[in-house]
């Protein structure tokens, strides 16, 4: 019962900030505290407590991780995350599929059993799959709205050839996945739904594509070495959280934006949280443009070039990271701003709260600072940067067992 008032405190930090931020017109924070309160007390009173008893300090992981029958209760994952990507929605409610069938893939006319013959449905579905599989896509995975790809229990590879693609989807959940090695692939017929296929440009190699989609989580995958981005989000997504991930070996980590000059991006929001930038990796964790981007508590072991950057203004709240720069510098900034000017960048409002700095490292603020509503809302939010280390511990694909804690 001693953990009681440790949770609550953090869902109560990530939860407002989530309600604050995804209303098109700022709340004011202490009514939204005050929401949060209700909502936490209904919750705690529907709850078995036993579950709260891992105090790993991570919100995500102890909504659900402490469960031994998580196998039995998959869909309640859906109810465990936190920022902009908290609506996600995924398969909760509708029916399992299970995946049985790891080759066989057929872009055109996608065969009951595989893992793209599930996700071209139109109903909700959570999928799982039956045992540890290596799926090698010949053309890009296409994503249809209310699915959750949940690989707990097995481990499952999507490598060496085209990987995902959302496009102008929603409520999709990707969770417990290895995706590395991503490949382009060549236009193509590609079946999007049971009814429709239709002629796909050449996809670009990487690992996460997300067209125009919203209400989207990425958790706990693990993604490495792919042609283009490990997650690229574009063409006015929002909505988004990617936590829990375990990024390697690649150099253009993430693009949150599509280019200076598409605006509709400005409705771009994006919650970064809990994952850990690791080995081979040299430069956007993420790069942003346009929108608002929150970046916390995530562990950045390895940057070779610079952690954070963007361009077009947009906006970056970075809270409770900790950031180690390469060994043999004097001094490396975290940040950059892209192909901008001083007189440009200068007002762009970047800022760096509770983070730290380690081997040199720096981060370059600039702008006025977040409003004094989004400052007091988001700053609930981060666990101090003593904390990262427990936090994203277990970051990337789990190795869970069934009936016991994952």
């Amino acid at each position: 019962m001693g953990y009681l008032p440790i949770c609550s405190s953090l869902f109560l930090c990530f939860i407002s900030y989530a309600i604050l931020v995804s209303s098109s017109t700022l709340q004011d924070p202490d009514h939204v505290v005050q929401q949060v309160h209700r909502s936490i007390n209904e919750s705690i009173s529907r709850r078995n407590l036993g579950y709260l008893s891992c105090r790993t300090g991570n919100p995500i992981d102890d909504c659900w991780r402490c469960d031994p029958n998580w196998e039995k209760n998959r869909q309640s994952l859906a109810d465990c995350a936190i920022g902009f990507g908290k609506g996600a929605m995924g398969g909760k409610n509708g029916r399992i599929y299970v995946v049985t069938d790891s080759g066989n893939d057929d872009p055109e006319n996608p065969r009951p059993g595989t893992l793209r013959h599930a996700t071209i449905q139109n109903e909700p579905l959570w999928i799982i799959f039956k045992r540890d599989m290596i799926i090698q896509l010949k053309k890009e995975l296409l994503i249809n709205s209310y699915k959750t790809i949940d690989g707990r229990g097995a481990s499952v590879h999507i490598a060496s050839g085209p990987c995902i693609k959302i496009h102008y989807k929603s409520n999709i959940i990707i969770h417990g996945i290895h995706i590395h090695d991503c490949k382009q692939g060549g236009g193509a017929i590609i079946r999007d739904s049971p009814e429709h296929k239709g002629w796909w440009k050449p996809s670009d190699g990487d690992a996460i594509a997300i067209f125009g989609g919203r209400d989207i989580w990425v958790d706990h995958c693990s993604l490495s070495s792919c042609e283009d981005g490990l997650i690229d989000a574009i063409h006015g997504s929002t909505a988004i959280t990617i936590s829990n991930n375990y990024f390697t070996h690649h150099d253009k980590v993430m693009l949150l934006g599509h280019s200076d000059s598409f605006t509709e991006d400005k409705k771009m929001q994006v919650t970064i949280a809990f994952n850990h930038f690791g080995e081979g990796l040299v430069q956007r964790m993420p790069r942003c443009r346009h929108g608002y981007f929150h970046v916390v508590n995530n562990d950045y072991t390895h940057w070779e070039m610079y952690a954070i950057g963007g361009s077009a203004s947009p906006t970056i709240n970075s809270q409770g990271n900790r950031f180690l720069a390469p060994n043999n510098r004097d001094r490396k900034q975290v940040t950059k701003h892209e192909d901008a000017p001083e007189s440009a960048w200068r007002n762009w409002n970047w800022r760096s709260e509770g983070d730290l700095m380690l081997n040199g490292a720096y981060f370059l603020r600039s702008g006025a600072g977040a409003t004094n509503a989004y400052a007091r809302a988001s700053s609930l939010s981060a666990r101090p940067y003593s904390l990262v280390s427990a936090l994203t511990t277990t970051a990337g694909a789990l190795n869970c067992k069934k009936a016991t804690h994952c």
